[in-house]
């Protein structure tokens, strides 16, 4: 019997929470085979390539391309396999909020959310912008961006504490240098079929006007949106859409996932608690610090990975973080 029709025949499904945990990890593992169906095939082109330049030089060149096609490939699935959380393969939301230090710490955030913008674009990911709150000078207040994609969260999990940046201030006429935080937060989106049920009376909806671009009518209506859930403090806000439905929808949206954030951290703690760990858990200590004077250097303080290309890591060359923060938590 297949595995499809063992899961289909099975008393599962007089639990709908645990059938849909089962049929989500028998979909993973239907994809993660054909995953490796695909890469043996390319394996055999690359063969066939390796053969054929061996006889005509010509060839060698695409032969080099395919083969580095496939490495590149391979080290992808390799990254997937260490994606093994519950909600890994869902989009995910990312938040930017700036530390103490005013317009150099609203500019840093700007250069993050370039530098996360940079990194989902390389890897085929579609962004949409949430929510956005300019500084008055320069940079960002906050921000709110949703990455879509499979993987996304399991991916982005990493980036989640308080980045460091040192520099030469651009703002400081005395050329003084400056550190500035900004913390990043990365919640998974919540999907249709796994959305938290929220007591209409837990909530405190208020309207008014954006305050960011949008035109005209945007400017001039209550089409802002903020949302407060009572019992948690938890307060979240949209602007960006045109519409005050739009903007409720969207809001209402980052709440359920900062909700169930709230619902993994509590999980979390116990689980440390168990261990014996001592696990902050809020703001946070910084995870990466980002040097720009008096020496080049983005070092990730949790895995040691050290990178010299500044410039290359704020253009969205983060992979190696990536990888070496997943492959510790395997291991864990």
């Amino acid at each position: 019997m297949k595995l499809e029709e063992e899961v289909a025949a099975s008393d599962i499904w007089d639990n709908p929470e645990e059938a849909q945990k089962l049929m989500q990890r028998l979909t993973k593992l239907k994809d993660s085979v054909q995953s490796y169906e695909r890469l043996q095939s390319k394996l055999e082109d690359v063969e066939v390539l390796l053969e054929l330049a061996e006889e005509d030089s010509e060839l060698a060149s695409e032969f080099r391309e395919t083969l580095q096609n496939l490495k590149k490939d391979v080290e992808n699935l390799e990254l997937e396999t260490l994606l093994s959380g519950e909600y890994d393969r869902n989009n995910a939301i990312l938040s930017l909020h700036p530390g103490a230090g005013g317009t150099e710490s609203q500019d840093w955030a700007e250069m993050l959310y370039r530098m996360y913008t940079r990194w989902a674009e390389e890897h085929g990911f579609r962004v949409k912008l949430l929510d956005m709150l300019p500084g008055e000078e320069a940079g960002l207040k906050s921000a709110t961006i949703l990455i879509e994609g499979e993987n996304a969260f399991g991916f982005l999990k990493s980036e989640k504490g308080v980045h460091r940046l040192v520099r030469i201030s651009p703002f400081d006429a005395s050329g003084r240098r400056h550190t500035s935080f900004v913390a990043v937060e990365v919640m998974p989106e919540v999907s249709e079929d796994m959305t938290l049920e929220i007591d209409p009376k837990d909530l405190k909806i208020d309207t008014y006007r954006s305050g960011g671009a949008g035109g005209q009518h945007v400017n001039k209506t209550d089409s802002a949106v903020r949302i407060t859930h009572i019992p948690t403090g938890i307060v979240v806000q949209c602007q960006n859409e045109r519409s005050q439905i739009s903007n409720r929808q969207t809001a209402m949206k980052i709440l359920q996932a900062r909700l169930l954030e709230l619902k993994l951290k509590e999980r979390e703690k116990q689980l440390a608690e168990i261990k014996g760990e001592q696990q902050e858990i809020g703001w946070g200590s910084q995870i990466r610090s980002y040097v720009f004077h008096p020496y080049s250097m983005v070092k990730d303080h949790r895995t040691g990975v050290e990178k010299g290309n500044v410039q290359a890591v704020m253009d969205g060359d983060l992979d190696d973080f990536i990888k070496a923060y997943l492959k510790n938590e395997a291991l864990k």
